[in-house]
């Protein structure tokens, strides 16, 4: 049973991991620890729904997973997280520091974003999914998912043009 459950499994989970990890980054407002926790228990979902979804859709529907357990972490109000006296050492990346700051003040616009919104903005525009993908992830008709996105495109530019007249 487990032979069969694993096969392709891994492979997906390779092929898809950066692309998954990046769509979970930008649910949880570039929260790279959190989004890699939401990565681990959607793969998880997913390894023991495999055996249905693998010859079907299982990008379709470790994405919905992701949306959904995006939206039910979103209402924890404690992650359980404890303070360390010592922080581990950071790798030194180089001068990227203006495509850092541009991602930053991305997912800081969308971290104030609703739930849904964000689910409908990440999916749409980052993720380049049809509206009626969106909305089946989220899990409401077209129309709505249309108009989490729309709603969520019109707040980020808002938020986004206050913050260049503020540095400006």
């Amino acid at each position: 049973m487990q032979r069969f459950r694993a096969e392709g499994f891994d492979d997906f989970v390779a092929a898809r991991w950066s692309a998954l990890l990046h769509v979970a980054r930008l649910l949880t407002g570039g929260d790279r620890q959190r989004a890699e926790d939401l990565v681990q228990e959607s793969l998880v979902k997913l390894w023991f729904a495999w055996p249905k979804v693998a010859d079907q859709a299982p990008e379709a529907y470790v994405r919905q997973v992701l949306v959904r357990t995006a939206a039910r972490s979103a209402r924890r109000r404690w992650w359980g997280e404890r303070p360390v006296d010592e922080l581990p050492d950071r790798p030194d990346p180089g001068d990227v520091s203006s495509d850092v700051a541009e991602r930053s003040r991305l997912e800081a616009a969308l971290a104030l974003l609703t739930p849904k919104q964000r689910a409908a903005v990440v999916l749409r525009y980052c993720e380049d999914l049809p509206d009626s993908q969106v909305a089946q992830a989220l899990g409401c008709p077209v129309g709505t998912a249309r108009s989490h996105a729309s709603r969520g495109v019109a707040r980020l530019r808002q938020i986004l043009s206050e913050t260049v007249r503020a540095v400006g």
